[in-house]
């Protein structure tokens, strides 16, 4: 059975705040590095089915940039390296 977690643009509308949400969301451990590196690391050694639907990519990208766009990119290198992660990014 595939897990599925939602991960709200809108509630990452700065670093620490993506990595809260995200640390929150996806039940990562202590030791998770709050970093782009360590979500890619995290990501593909899962062995589960997981489906990630971020919402409000827009918003994300505005209030973040960069840093936003860094983080779709390993969020998509993630899910074509990892065969049980598959990430979506909805239309609004």
């Amino acid at each position: 059975m595939t897990e599925t977690v939602i991960l709200d643009g809108q509630k990452m509308l700065n670093r620490r705040a993506v990595h809260d949400h995200l640390a929150e969301q996806l039940h990562l451990p202590d030791y998770y590095g709050r970093n782009l590196d360590a979500l890619y690391d995290l990501l593909t050694e899962r062995n589960t089915p997981l489906r990630l639907v971020v919402q409000h990519r827009d918003v994300l990208l505005t209030w973040l940039g960069e840093y936003g766009t860094a983080l779709c990119q390993t969020l998509e290198d993630a899910d074509r390296a990892t065969p049980n992660l598959q990430v979506l990014f909805p239309l609004d």
